[in-house]
């Protein structure tokens, strides 16, 4: 499986837009649909992937120990219960970061290779060592960010690096996108993020209260089978990375449906 592995950075210039949410949600869909995948918490300061997925108490060994070989890589992947096809390789201690290089990080998805068709990278936002050691890596990478001007503006910063790199393909998800806001013009629209970053657009993912109460609960909306807006962006986008052909959503016609309201309706909680 080594050679046709696809190793996938998550990355963002700015922090809190998302990436690790996606990360899981995204790890959680291309499992689902039968393809073994691993998720590396490369954020080694603010390590989270793990309570995202909620798998923080199952961690006996993390990928420390693997490159110290003081464990086998088996013994470091958490395997999610609910979805086997679904692996976690956990962050180590966050001073790692002291003594880890690109050559670690290179020799630790080397060894995922032998046994996953997907490895997602979960990247620490910015572009300092952690960056660094993360695009040493990765073949391809998803720039998460949301539409507002510095983050965008962070983000069109990574974007520059990953080229250095020779990163290929360079995706973007827009994140947290507000319908009425763009349409009263007070969030960047969608042809607004895409002319400044000059990226294929590999998803919207929108606004949805869904997914604060999901990571809360540590269960991705793609484990539960939501049909959440948010689920359903999350699933467009791992069926686009397999090469399916799934249209963009319209987010002006998001949420205006009778069926919608009534599913909004369904998920409020009247006490």
């Amino acid at each position: 499986m080594t050679s046709d592995t696809r190793v996938i950075l998550i990355c963002s210039g700015k922090g809190g837009v998302g990436k690790t949410t996606l990360t899981a949600n995204l790890g959680i869909s291309l499992a689902s649909k039968g393809c073994p995948t691993a998720v590396l918490d490369a954020d080694f300061g603010l390590r989270n992937l793990d309570l995202l997925l909620g798998l923080e108490n199952r961690i006996v060994y993390t990928a420390q120990e693997v490159l110290e070989e003081s464990c086998r890589l088996d013994q470091a992947l958490v395997k999610h219960k609910q979805e086997p096809n679904l692996s976690l390789l956990p962050a180590g201690n966050p001073r790692m970061l002291d003594w880890l290089k690109p050559e670690d990080m290179q020799k630790i998805v080397g060894m995922l290779k032998e046994q996953f068709q997907y490895i997602l990278i979960d990247c620490p936002a910015g572009v300092e060592d952690g960056f660094k050691n993360a695009v040493a890596a990765s073949k391809e990478a998803i720039i998460v960010t949301n539409p507002e001007v510095s983050a965008v503006r962070d983000a069109d910063r990574v974007i520059g690096l990953l080229n250095t790199h020779g990163i290929k393909p360079v995706q973007l998800v827009l994140n947290r996108v507000r319908p009425k806001m763009m349409e009263s013009q007070e969030m960047l629209s969608i042809q607004d993020v895409t002319d400044i970053l000059a990226l294929p657009l590999l998803g919207l993912v929108l606004e949805d209260e869904q997914v604060i109460v999901s990571t809360n609960r540590g269960e991705p909306l793609t484990l539960i089978g939501s049909n959440s807006p948010a689920a359903r962006c999350y699933s467009n986008i791992a069926g686009r990375l397999q090469g399916e052909k799934i249209p963009l959503i319209d987010p002006s016609k998001e949420g205006s449906s009778l069926r919608d309201k009534f599913r909004r309706l369904m998920q409020t909680k009247i006490f």
